[in-house]
């Protein structure tokens, strides 16, 4: 097993907007070709519109012969660079009406989203709804009676078993790849608790957000992202499962966006050491290492240095599989769980509530009708960040746009604003109404916190 903490030094993950790359021979244990023959009509290239960021607007800026000698330190002043560019993802039909599966990262501050079939027709669609968290949107078309595809159990899906993807590796549409599962209930602490199906299928830009099976046909995951080193396949691809793919998709479908359950701890893996001191025979359960106050973790009597071992009985190996439960779990109900406390087992009963939202808000929109524009995109802090930060509140500044008012203050993106002059900011809504109230040729004062440190930037309204 690799240890993703040690490695991710050195190496990293990456997230590809389409799907695999040819057939590799020694990678496809049985014959698919039957079943490509199928399943290819419900699965679609994507074509997105997408701003470009500050960072590749620069870079269009830098002749290529001035790269080789000074790098990206010298700006050459030009004509205006194109502010959009072209991206290119993986789809596929999970109705027959018009609605389609893909990445959040593929359709993510799209301004137009096309699809094309394997029959070069092209079709305009619309982003329903996008969760970061989980790497999930949900697109729909106009029509009827398009070619769907049947989910499968993942439960039954086995390390081993071959499968095979779908898609559209840097925009060469229709490539299919195949290979074995690796791993199942792969996690990766810190961006996402996604339980990742990881398998050695080539996955590659543009590969992002296909389709992929198992041998009788039936879609088990959305192929998400790759491990590397380099940018490029390295034999470990990882796919949501396609059951939490769907639960995220049937609430985007009701209501645009996805609420989650809240309880308000942190928690880690065992090692063989920790496992050890607990006089555990082995490393198995979930480590509450910080609960936080008034939290329904708190309520429950939940403690730093609980072991979780069960969740409504079933037990728990490791972190990812109890994230996995709680995620698929709405507010409002009552779980049991086992914990281990001084050598002694007992069920405690905790009521989930709902998560703050976390869905990303841009800021400009509403503030250009009540106020000064600060030329900034912004998010509510989720309750992790919060904990890690200890802030009861604060809003996450997502881009910040060259030449408004915030990047003249030298605002950038990762600072999380806490105090716009004297009001303290909770939440987006507070960000809002604070920017609101400023008048043109005033100077803020913006208490911000930057990589773990508190600052004050002073802040012109233009």
């Amino acid at each position: 097993m690799l240890d993703m903490k040690s490695r991710a030094i050195h190496t990293g993950f990456f997230a590809v907007a389409c799907t695999m790359a040819a057939v590799q021979t020694q990678a496809a244990p049985v014959d698919f070709s039957n079943l490509v023959e199928q399943v290819s009509p419900a699965v679609v290239s994507v074509n997105v519109v997408k701003k470009m960021t500050q960072e590749e607007l620069m870079q269009q800026q830098i002749p290529e012969i001035l790269k080789r000698f000074f790098g990206n330190q010298v700006i050459i002043p030009q004509q205006q660079a194109p502010q959009e560019k072209t991206a290119y993802g993986s789809a596929f039909f999970i109705s027959k009406d018009g609605y389609l599966l893909t990445n959040h990262h593929v359709v993510e501050d799209a301004s137009k989203v096309t699809i094309m079939f394997n029959d070069r027709r092209e079709l305009d669609a619309t982003v329903v709804g996008s969760d970061e968290r989980t790497d999930v949107a949900l697109l729909k078309v106009n029509g009827t009676n398009f070619p769907s595809l049947r989910a499968g159990n993942v439960d039954q899906l086995r390390v081993g078993e071959p499968v095979l993807a779908i898609g559209s590796p840097f925009g060469f549409d229709y490539s299919a790849s195949a290979g074995i599962v690796s791993a199942k209930m792969r996690n990766m602490m810190g961006e996402t608790s996604v339980p990742f199906i990881q398998t050695d299928v080539a996955l590659n830009p543009g590969n992002s957000g296909g389709p992929l099976f198992n041998q009788q046909g039936e879609v088990v995951g959305v192929n998400s992202r790759i491990f590397s080193g380099t940018g490029g396949y390295m034999g470990l691809s990882f796919s949501i499962p396609i059951d939490v793919a769907m639960d995220i998709a049937d609430q985007l479908k009701k209501t645009g966006k996805v609420t989650r359950s809240y309880l308000g701890f942190n928690l880690q893996d065992l090692d063989r050491n920790l496992a050890e001191s607990y006089n555990l025979p082995k490393p198995e359960g979930s480590l509450i290492t910080n609960v936080q106050p008034n939290s329904p973790a708190e309520k429950a009597g939940l403690k730093a240095g609980d072991i979780i071992l069960k969740f409504n009985g079933t037990p728990i190996s490791r972190t990812s599989e109890l994230l996995n439960y709680l995620n698929r779990t709405m507010p409002n109900q009552t779980v049991q769980l086992e914990i281990l406390r001084d050598d002694k087992r007992r069920n405690i009963s905790a009521t989930l509530t709902t998560a703050p939202d976390d869905t990303p808000a841009k800021s400009d929109a509403t503030a250009q009708a009540k106020g000064p524009v600060l030329g900034v995109a912004i998010r509510n802090l989720s309750p992790v960040e919060s904990s890690q930060l200890k802030l009861k509140g604060g809003v996450l500044i997502q881009e910040v746009k060259r030449g408004g008012a915030a990047a003249q203050a030298g605002m950038t993106a990762g600072d999380v604003v806490t105090r716009i002059n004297n009001k303290l900011i909770t939440d987006t809504n507070d960000f809002v109404q604070a920017v609101s109230d400023l008048k043109k040729g005033q100077v803020a004062r913006v208490g911000i916190i930057r990589q773990g440190t508190p600052a004050i930037l002073g802040m012109r309204i233009q």
